[in-house]
């Protein structure tokens, strides 16, 4: 039947590309995590639960696996505690970090070497910065990240209010060169509309690997999961002006040759795929536009 073919057409290994390990009651998160989720936990065992332990079920092995930073007060902090769990036999798949490092701080280069000596040599591979950004932070009603709370809601990839002549912020663009200079690579998430701009920093430092997170995030392009009767969402007509903006800003980054792109947090891009076929149909056709 289509299931065993779906389960047989497998790989029998797995590289997860990105995932977190998250404890706001720890100090390292603190004071801006724990102000938002003061009691959010997910450590590496229920990590061996929900992805090892349930792709074994079906003949998949989890060889190795990246830790993404979770907005830490302290990038270096944070990469101490991955770190601390590797060594206890707790994290047994992570092979590398991408660390929290704010690049348009005065210190950004003191952070980036923290970052890298925080955790044996070779473990940090690169560094992320939460980028979302299409104005204030408004609850979650916009694509802008409430990560962007951190800097007052700038906009780093193309200004804000007019400023900076519309492009990327002199200072974090000084702090993105760094990454070349210390042979790291920079994960990118931002909003679709930051695509072009995000494409043009990444033409200017050549020497920097580009990764774009999330597919390009795309924002719930079939509107929420459930209708406020508590009913599936039954349109599967997508947001074409969403779609529009978002395929110019990946084919923009698609002609930049070191970048490269993470298919995840698809539940984002359409909300409860998984509940009808419709709807995974559509989530399926935007995966293959990109990989194709």
């Amino acid at each position: 039947n289509q299931c065993k073919r779906t389960i047989m057409s497998l790989p029998k290994t797995f590289v997860d590309s990105h995932h977190h390990f998250i404890d706001t009651t720890n100090p390292v998160y603190e004071k801006f995590l724990a102000t938002i989720a003061p009691d959010l936990v997910y450590l590496p065992d229920s990590y061996k639960t929900d992805v090892v332990d349930d792709l074994a079920k079906i003949g998949v092995t989890v060889t190795a696996s990246v830790h993404v930073e979770a907005m830490p007060d302290d990038g270096a902090r944070e990469a101490k505690l991955v770190q601390a769990f590797i060594e206890e036999g707790k994290a047994p798949t992570v092979k590398g970090v991408v660390g929290s490092v704010d690049l348009a701080s005065d210190d950004a280069e003191d952070q980036i070497v923290a970052l890298k000596t925080a955790v044996p040599e070779g473990v940090v591979k690169g560094v992320r910065w939460m980028l979302d950004c299409v104005g204030t932070f408004d609850g979650g009603k916009t694509a802008t990240h409430v990560a962007t709370k951190r800097h007052d809601g700038i906009d780093y990839l193309r200004g804000s209010d007019g400023g900076y002549d519309g492009g990327a912020v002199p200072a974090f663009e000084a702090g993105y060169a760094l990454l070349g200079k210390h042979g790291l690579s920079f994960d990118l998430q931002c909003a679709p509309a930051q695509l072009v701009e995000a494409a043009a920093l990444a033409a200017r430092h050549p020497d920097v690997p580009i990764i774009i997170d999330h597919l390009g995030k795309p924002r719930m392009i079939l509107g929420p999961d459930k209708l406020d009767d508590g009913t599936v969402n039954p349109n599967t007509t997508p947001d074409e002006k969403e779609l529009e903006v978002w395929r110019a800003g990946m084919k923009a980054m698609a002609a930049v040759p070191h970048a490269y792109c993470k298919i995840g947090m698809l539940g984002y891009i359409v909300p409860g795929w998984v509940r009808t076929a419709e709807r995974e149909a559509v989530l399926k056709g935007l995966v293959l536009e990109v990989v194709r």
